[in-house]
């Protein structure tokens, strides 16, 4: 599990499969590990780099404040330092928003794009989900807290038919709570989310871009995936029925099919 020096800071990544570069780039408060249930589909086609992100995993955790334009350079000096010039993107929620701005900024570099769960701006609902996590992790037990964002990224049906592995998910993370993320690089995440603005450059994305979401998704809501689609060009949209924000984990097999097709097809 390698190391490189990157934007000035450590990034660590795995690498996985064989064929054309993917890059993937998780969510607020994750790291790279969480991408397994998708690389055991994507790494039969692709050479896969699931990435820490800046204040996640075993990257480097400055001090923030951290933007989602700062962390889509951390991606591109990433992909300098392995020498790939050119490589398919898949980004959820945050890490989706990292992702419009690699397209934005080094398009050169982005040879389709996946956006999941997220969004173009945050309006004032997703900026204070946003404050509220934030302000509430140092002061909660980690199961509670974990509990908190199992309520906000699960479907009703999906929480209800899961209780158990959900539930015992919460005790896992209590166990491991001192190898969590810090507070301080949880909240600059926080930030990169809330600050994260492409909504007067999406018609910029030239790229092949597909959206996915969960029609149940509370977090970020339909809409916010709507006008994602609406504003890039030629991008194609899958929606997944009875899903929330967590959709790519509640309908996996799905997920994961359609996605690695579409990636196959550019």
């Amino acid at each position: 599990m390698p190391d490189v020096t990157a934007n000035g800071i450590k990034i660590h990544y795995e690498e996985r499969g064989q064929g054309d570069p993917l890059i993937l780039i998780m969510g607020l408060g994750a790291d790279g590990s969480l991408w397994e249930d998708h690389v055991k589909a994507y790494e039969k086609h692709f050479r896969c780099i699931l990435m820490d992100n800046r204040g996640a995993g075993q990257s480097d955790k400055p001090d923030g404040p951290y933007t989602t334009e700062m962390m889509a350079n951390d991606v591109a000096g990433l992909m300098d330092a392995l020498n790939i010039e050119k490589a398919h993107i898949n980004g959820i929620s945050m890490g989706g928003a990292i992702g419009q701005m690699l397209a934005l900024n080094h398009p050169e570099k982005v040879r389709s794009l996946v956006l999941v769960s997220t969004w173009a701006k945050c309006d004032k609902y997703a900026q204070i989900v946003f404050d509220h996590f934030r302000d509430v992790r140092p002061k909660v037990e980690m199961r509670d807290f974990l509990k908190l964002i199992q309520l906000w990224i699960f479907a009703a049906d999906h929480y209800e038919k899961h209780y158990d592995d959900l539930a015992e998910g919460q005790e896992e993370g209590q166990a491991n709570a001192a190898d969590m993320m810090p507070d301080h690089s949880f909240s600059a995440q926080c930030d990169a989310c809330i600050g994260h603005d492409t909504t007067a450059r999406l018609s910029e994305i030239k790229v092949p871009t597909l959206i996915t979401i969960g029609d149940k998704d509370i977090f970020t809501p339909f809409n916010f995936s709507q006008y994602l689609h609406d504003n890039i060009t030629g991008s194609e949209m899958l929606v997944l029925e009875g899903c929330g924000h967590a959709h790519h984990w509640e309908d996996l097999m799905t997920f994961n099919s359609k996605t690695s097709a579409f990636m196959q097809k550019h």
